[in-house]
């Protein structure tokens, strides 16, 4: 698959990362989804023990009957250290890698990261919905930034996450008994989609959508890990 080239991901300072962060946050899209997406896409990207060598993997699915259709995966090394709030320009160029590698065009991805619970809400689903031009949704385990309250144990319940007034996101409980999710936006699309979306892949049983939960295994795998 094609991606929109919207800037340079190599050779830039952090000044120059949080330039571009705030020059796109007005241009992130929040339009609701117009049908129901036929193939959903979950991305993971792991590392070795040394944080220096990635892999990116995309799964994709069928919307209706959860089945995976395709599945790539890129490996590589990352030239950027993790530093909180940059984590796209550490992970985009590698899932970009696995992105070119996708022959079934897929309507929406889910990443194993924040959308926009950001301080810029340029987190990495929300940035690489810029280049893949496709809604995008950021599903992460911890929290980030963003004040909220604990949802019920109840499968489905769900607090706001809040940056003073604004709603940047949503804490889920997917799974009774477990630690909630973090849910929210990425690009082009709707928090209330985002969570509509989340909890068809979720239902009750699992607590990571099965997209970005058969991404993370696969990714696994191909590290070696059990």
């Amino acid at each position: 698959m094609e991606y929109r080239k919207v800037h340079p991901l190599e050779d830039l300072s952090f000044q120059e990362m949080t330039g571009i962060q705030n020059r796109l946050r007005p241009q992130i899209s929040d339009t609701p989804l117009v049908k129901e997406p036929r193939f959903v896409s979950g991305v993971d990207i792991g590392y070795d023990t040394s944080r220096k060598r990635g892999v990116a993997v995309i799964v994709t699915l069928d919307f209706k009957s959860m089945e995976v259709v395709d599945t790539v995966y890129a490996v590589g090394d990352t030239a950027l250290a993790y530093r909180p709030g940059y984590l796209a320009f550490r992970e985009l160029p590698l899932f970009l890698k696995a992105w070119e590698k996708l022959e079934t065009d897929t309507d929406l991805l889910f990443f194993d990261g924040h959308g926009r619970i950001h301080p810029r809400r340029m987190g990495l689903a929300t940035h690489a919905g810029f280049f893949v031009d496709r809604p995008t949704i950021g599903i992460a385990k911890n929290p980030f930034f963003g004040r909220y309250e604990e949802p019920e144990n109840v499968p489905g319940s769900y607090r706001y996450v809040y940056d003073k007034e604004e709603k940047i996101g949503a804490v889920l409980r997917s799974k009774t008994g477990t630690k909630p999710i973090f849910v929210s936006a990425g690009n082009h699309i709707t928090l209330e989609d985002s969570l509509r979306i989340t909890l068809h892949f979720v239902s009750g049983e699992y607590k990571i959508p099965m997209p970005t939960r058969l991404a993370d295994s696969y990714a696994k795998q191909l590290r070696g890990e059990s």
